[in-house]
């Protein structure tokens, strides 16, 4: 097999679309060699880079964010396990904190959002005389306003 491989076979490894490659490395996130036809060749440890970019996005990395972290790793060599494990131990956080946050949305899926809808049943008791539409639009006690205490039945 061949050390560099052309986009095709970097999208069928990798599980990520030839498009997103080209913008990852308009990016500067990862780097390919031209052959004389003007075709890309990206080297097989670019594999690694690009999964650390699918992973680092789905915990919630921005691009911007992804580009300073990769910016940390060895230009000299390819990166090893101890780089990307120091890379992303600063994640556990950010992880954490999605975690929380989604526990939370599960728990009050059934419940008033605060939307100031007043389109269910429920709002009537959680968000009576749309209090909540008064504080602002948008779902109003998912992006930190308090919920109202409830009235007594």
């Amino acid at each position: 097999m061949s050390e560099l491989m052309a986009i095709t076979e970097v999208a069928r490894r990798s599980g990520v679309a030839s498009s997103a490659l080209r913008f990852y490395e308009s990016r500067g996130l990862i780097t390919s060699q031209r052959t004389g036809s003007g075709h890309r060749r990206y080297p097989r440890a670019v594999l690694r880079r690009i999964a650390f970019v699918v992973f680092a996005q789905k915990i919630g990395l921005s691009l911007d964010e992804i580009a300073a972290e990769l910016g940390k790793l060895p230009n000299n060599r390819v990166p090893e396990r101890a780089d990307w494990a120091k890379l992303s131990s600063a994640w556990t956080r950010r992880i954490d904190d999605q975690i929380a946050e989604l526990q939370r949305l599960r728990s009050g899926v059934t419940e008033c959002i605060g939307c100031g809808c007043l389109s269910l049943q429920q709002c009537q008791f959680a968000n009576a005389a749309d209090r909540a539409g008064r504080a602002g639009p948008g779902p109003r006690f998912w992006i930190g306003d308090a919920p109202f205490a409830r009235p007594k039945r």
